[in-house]
């Protein structure tokens, strides 16, 4: 268990001209081994520099439905938390993946990390890069920010996918805080620590970007359940049956907001779709969830399983 706490410490934890120059992308886009393009580039997201990244069947002749926001887990990059499932999501739709305020390759701001502070950052991005509606996955983290987002911005919510997230202090086991209270950097998995290093631009930062993760979780304030009962998008809501998110904070949720499914897979915190702590020698593809989650992506709203 302390195992896993340490992990879930962290992991808790093209329209440039026509934008003023607030996005800068990269001009060539490049082919990928599995069929998809790739291109990235950096907006001017209220006093950040933000990086994010754009795939897209090759030709994106078969794009299904709105976009795909990847929003990724505390202490992460892109790549440690959706490297895996990318390539998977891109053979039929255009996936958007960003890295929020002081994660890899992002700027930081003179301020506290908060979920609401990312999920206003994440909109404008989406502004800035002329996407009215998109559906959104976050994992740990970048769940509860999801939530926020659903809650503060609507609008441009057209599906959700909550991977591991809390909403509530009381969503994980008995200790877990006081655990986080004592967060150390030597704590951190050595795999997120490798990876922010190799993409930052100033890896002496790593240090910061920990302790501002750690203070937002200490310092975690429950979603009210006022504001989890107003989103209306539908909702799939996935944990690990070994996951440090309670079956009973998932079911929770599940019964506070309105248009919700859950699913209980197999493993641990992020397990289900290859995020780089969990990946194993025996490692298959076959086993993420990316198939689940296309289901219900693509699925008509109102239609049943």
């Amino acid at each position: 268990m302390k195992r896993l706490f340490i992990i879930f410490t962290i992991a808790m934890v093209a329209c440039a001209s026509c934008k003023e120059r607030k996005t800068e992308t990269n001009k060539q886009e490049s082919a990928m081994a599995d069929g998809s393009t790739f291109d990235n580039g950096y907006s001017e997201v209220n006093g950040l520099k933000m990086y994010y990244e754009v795939y897209r069947p090759v030709g994106s002749v078969n794009i299904q439905g709105v976009p795909l926001v990847l929003i990724h887990g505390g202490g992460s990059t892109i790549q440690t938390t959706f490297e895996r499932a990318i390539p998977l999501f891109a053979k039929s739709r255009e996936v958007i993946a960003v890295e929020l305020q002081a994660h890899g390759r992002t700027s930081d701001r003179d301020s506290d990390l908060s979920f609401e502070q990312d999920a206003d950052d994440i909109a404008v991005l989406l502004k800035n890069l002329n996407i009215g509606k998109a559906d959104f996955f976050g994992f740990s983290n970048g769940g509860t920010t999801v939530l926020h987002l659903a809650i503060r911005h609507p609008e441009m919510i057209h599906k959700i996918v909550l991977g591991s997230a809390i909403a509530k202090r009381n969503g994980v086991p008995e200790g877990f805080w006081d655990f986080m209270s004592q967060a150390r950097l030597e704590n951190m998995p050595e795999q997120l620590k490798v990876a922010y290093r190799q993409v930052a631009s100033d890896s002496n930062l790593l240090q910061v970007m920990h302790d501002k993760d750690a203070k937002r979780m200490v310092g975690f304030r429950d979603i009210p359940d006022g504001q989890l009962k107003s989103i209306k998008a539908p909702t799939l809501i996935i944990i690990g049956d070994r996951d440090v998110v309670t079956p009973e904070h998932a079911l929770e949720l599940h019964r506070q907001i309105a248009n919700a499914e859950l699913a209980i897979i197999p493993g641990g915190h992020g397990e289900y779709i290859g995020e780089i702590t969990t990946i194993s020698p025996d490692f298959k593809e076959s086993e993420l969830v990316v198939p689940m989650i296309e289901k219900f992506l693509n699925k008509e709203v109102g239609d049943s399983y």
